[in-house]
């Protein structure tokens, strides 16, 4: 038996679903009331609270001033935070090519029968278990330029020993070798489950017509895993970009200020020299960055999936 409001004349239903939503919003309105004030409490205040303290010259135990939009001004003028910005993009470039290279290889590669896959696969995804901060004490104890084991086996192979992070030259190509080493595997998971869901029937047509391995991958895996690589895409770049426990840990932006990225200059602006009014107009200016950056992806993204 159909709902009563379907015999009805087009108007008569049209308000009587609209009488229909209004009781339910009366009745059971009142449940999104706690996680309406848990987003205006944790997203919308503290973003609006940024906003305003941007806005003003304001220090750590000192006075508010307003000064309009004077901090962005200083900003753009600031030759230590464009030098951020270069760098940031520097590293978020390589800390996401690389990986996805890597990490497609690697599925390509695992998604094969061959004798202890599973124990190979678990083995190459262990670095993604690991914490960052954990990640970058080992790692800083590996980059030692006299200590090091990096240096010892560069020695053993003849190579000169290098300075790792310790050269203004050579610390963010350092930097993106700990990150490449920590986030391939999740490059390669993402991969991974598109490979399994590849259908069999093109490659089956594709060998009958005598396609060559290669020619199988250019023209059926490759497009069909273009999403799934889009969206390892995404979630790499966007972690990259606010990448900052490794670094810190590592350098704290150093030496001088060669790996200062944004976020080390934003944690320094506002926790080692108090001033928050400046660090709250670099927080928004990041993230304006990051979206212009996710909304790019994810048009990518649609271009991908719509071709």
């Amino acid at each position: 038996m159909g709902h009563p409001a379907a015999a009805l004349p087009g108007g008569a239903a049209a308000a009587a679903g609209a009488g229909r939503r209004r009781n339910y919003a009366r009745r059971y309105g009142w449940f999104i009331v706690p996680a309406g004030v848990v987003v205006l409490g944790v997203i919308l205040f503290p973003w609006a609270f940024t906003l305003f303290m941007s806005v003003h010259d304001w220090k750590v135990g000192g006075g508010r001033l307003y000064v309009g939009f004077e901090n962005y001004r200083k900003l753009f003028t600031d030759e230590r935070f464009l030098w951020s910005v270069v760098r940031t993009l520097y590293f978020t470039a390589l800390a996401v090519v690389l990986p996805m290279l890597f990490g497609t290889a690697a599925a390509l590669v695992f998604n094969r029968r061959f004798p202890l896959r599973g124990l190979a696969r678990t083995v190459f995804i262990l670095p993604m278990m690991a914490t960052p901060v954990a990640v970058a004490l080992v790692w800083t104890m590996m980059f030692h330029p006299q200590l090091g084991v990096l240096n010892w086996l560069l020695t053993q192979v003849g190579l000169p020993p290098s300075m790792w992070v310790y050269d203004a030259s050579t610390v963010i190509p350092t930097l993106v070798i700990v990150e490449v080493w920590h986030w391939t595997p999740l490059v390669m998971l993402i991969v991974l489950g598109g490979l399994a869901s590849l259908p069999v029937d093109p490659y089956e047509a594709a060998k009958i017509d005598g396609a060559s391995a290669w020619q199988a991958f250019r023209h059926i895996t490759l497009p069909l895993l273009m999403p799934f690589i889009v969206v390892a895409l995404i979630i790499r770049t966007i972690d990259a970009l606010k990448a900052f426990d490794t670094i810190y840990v590592i350098t704290q932006g150093g030496p001088g200020t060669s790996s200062e990225t944004i976020n080390i200059f934003l944690y320094l602006q506002g926790f080692a020299y108090y001033n928050m009014g400046y660090a709250s107009a670099v927080v928004v200016v990041f993230f304006a960055l990051i979206v212009s950056l996710a909304a790019l992806l994810l048009w990518t993204r649609n271009r991908v999936r719509n071709a």
